[in-house]
């Protein structure tokens, strides 16, 4: 197997030059620069080429500090804590009074009032399949700073799934979402280069406070090598997930600090159910024994992870304890899963009934640890006599949503953005939900997520989720490799009250400042 490790390094040097060429490309001249304003330049890992930020899954506009939803998530608590709304209540988990903010305005000098928050809700529910599953509001009414809203149906969690980022709340009267949003945030969009970058300047009448910072350039670069590069050579001043294998040198830079944080999220290999070679539990088992976690958190992470056993963190408090282990692992437990799947050995092959397994596994760079998990995992299969035939992709939930010629896919999940475990049980196994690529439909399964969504005591829903979670690892209807740590890079010498956000949503604050 190569190392991963050995292949990066050998890139690094044929793609330097293009590397820094389009990290120069994304820094342009700073609007109104001098010498006494305070500016920012932040790398990020995803494009976008759309900021409508009640569609896509970039959520570049909350990132950036544009846009607001009515509650964000306490990281530290795990709680849903007041935003744009400052209270809100139910008797009945189904009509939820909302009370907003007095105080708030859109970046055009508007007041946000009920009606106009209505109108940004309603446009979210109109335009996104995925909020409207995912809300189940059945009616909204407005007067003056209160919001009513009833639910479909009795939906403790209701409040929860306002943190996400596509409700968040803008003014439907401007009508250019895709390239100038106007939110509530402390930073409106002054220019907008699809691809490339944003360029944004402090909102003064911001209602929590002005930020001191005067503009912040928001630019892309999806080639981990560039992004530290850029910060090296001083063209940025903040890098979100640098080059796992340059972290090293950057942290004995001078000048560079480096920060990681567990965070919600896992890598998984995601299984196509609705491909015939994946239908098979023993081939799915197959898959997942054949993942060497150790390996990658080791050798690709460098240590900034630990390996997965399920979905969920295990320190998270309602992290289910996977009682269920019963999976076995390497290469002899593949071979084992694929002799009771009908497939034998022959001349280096492994085949069934005279046909050997092509597996199509898809990977995106935008992450640059799981195309190297690809590799590994090509690797490894090669080994015990399967093909597995890599394919590169740009916008992964928008071509597994449309396109079934994939069996696997290494990808990347938020599992608890909301600070609970119905957020991802509900998009990724529910046949409703956004996320769910797999393709999964199971009515036992899909019963235990509908309980989980009406109940309240935080004790059985806490049994509900383990229950749900093991019951997905036992059919292996996806495969968990490991919890990576979000990794950020910056200039201490020059920022300030920067913030690595768990949930990775809060990037962009009016608390963060600059040295001049």
């Amino acid at each position: 197997m190569k190392n991963p490790r050995k292949i990066l390094l050998t890139l690094i040097f044929t793609l330097s030059l293009s590397l820094l060429s389009a990290c120069g490309q994304a820094r342009t001249s700073e609007p109104g620069s001098s010498e006494d304003k305070k500016h920012i330049r932040f790398l990020y890992n995803f494009s976008t080429s759309s900021l409508d930020p009640h569609l896509g899954s970039s959520y570049v506009p909350l990132n950036a500090g544009i846009t607001e939803t009515l509650v964000q998530l306490d990281e530290e608590q795990l709680t849903v804590a007041p935003w744009l709304a400052q209270s809100w209540d139910s008797e009945d988990g189904q009509h939820w009074s909302i009370e907003l903010r007095p105080d708030v305005t859109f970046q055009n000098g508007k007041p946000m009032t009920a009606e106009a928050v209505k109108a940004s809700l309603d446009r979210a529910l109109k335009e996104s399949v995925a909020i409207k599953n995912a809300l189940k509001i059945d009616t909204i009414e407005a007067d003056g700073q209160k919001l009513s809203i009833k639910t479909v149906q009795p939906f403790p969690e209701f409040i929860s799934e306002l943190v996400h980022p596509n409700t968040s709340i803008i003014d439907v009267t401007e009508t250019d979402f895709v390239n100038r949003p106007v939110g509530t945030g402390p930073f409106q969009l002054k220019s907008f280069s699809p691809g490339s970058k944003l360029e944004l300047v402090r909102y003064d009448q911001y209602w929590d406070g002005a930020s001191p910072l005067d503009t912040v350039d928001f630019m892309f670069n999806e080639d981990a090598n560039a992004r530290s590069l850029a910060l090296q050579s001083g063209q940025v001043d903040i890098v979100y997930r640098p080059e796992v294998n340059g972290l090293e040198m950057l942290d004995q830079a001078k000048g560079i600090a480096v920060h990681s944080t567990a965070t919600f999220r896992v890598h998984q290999m995601t299984m196509n159910l609705e491909r015939s070679t994946m239908q098979d539990i023993d081939v799915r088992r197959a898959v997942d024994a054949l993942i060497n976690r150790e390996e990658i958190v080791a050798s690709i992470l460098l240590g900034y992870g630990e390996t997965a056993v399920g979905p969920f963190l295990p320190s998270l408090p309602f992290a289910p304890s996977y009682s269920s282990n019963s999976l076995e692992s390497g290469k002899d437990a593949a071979v084992h899963y694929l002799s009771q799947a009908g497939y034998t050995l022959q001349n280096g092959s492994m085949q069934k009934e005279g046909q050997p397994l092509e597996l199509t596994l898809l990977t995106y760079s935008a992450r640059a640890d799981l195309p190297l998990i690809a590799q590994v995992f090509q690797s490894d299969a090669k080994e015990i006599g399967i093909q597995v035939n890599i394919r590169q992709i740009d916008t992964p939930e928008e071509y597994m949503a449309s396109n079934r010629d994939w069996d696997i896919a290494t990808y990347s999940n938020l599992t608890a953005p909301r600070g609970d475990a119905g957020y991802y049980l509900n998009a990724t196994y529910h046949p409703t939900g956004a996320l769910n690529f797999s393709g999964t439909e199971d009515p036992a399964l899909t019963a235990l997520i509908d309980e989980l969504n009406v109940t309240v005591d935080t004790e059985k829903r806490a049994e509900l989720a383990e229950a749900a979670a093991n019951y997905v690892r036992d059919q292996v209807y996806n495969a968990f490799v490991l919890h990576p740590a979000t990794i950020v890079a910056y200039n201490e010498d020059k920022v300030m009250n920067w913030v690595t956000s768990k949930s990775e949503y809060y990037m962009i604050t009016n608390k963060l400042d600059v040295n001049l």
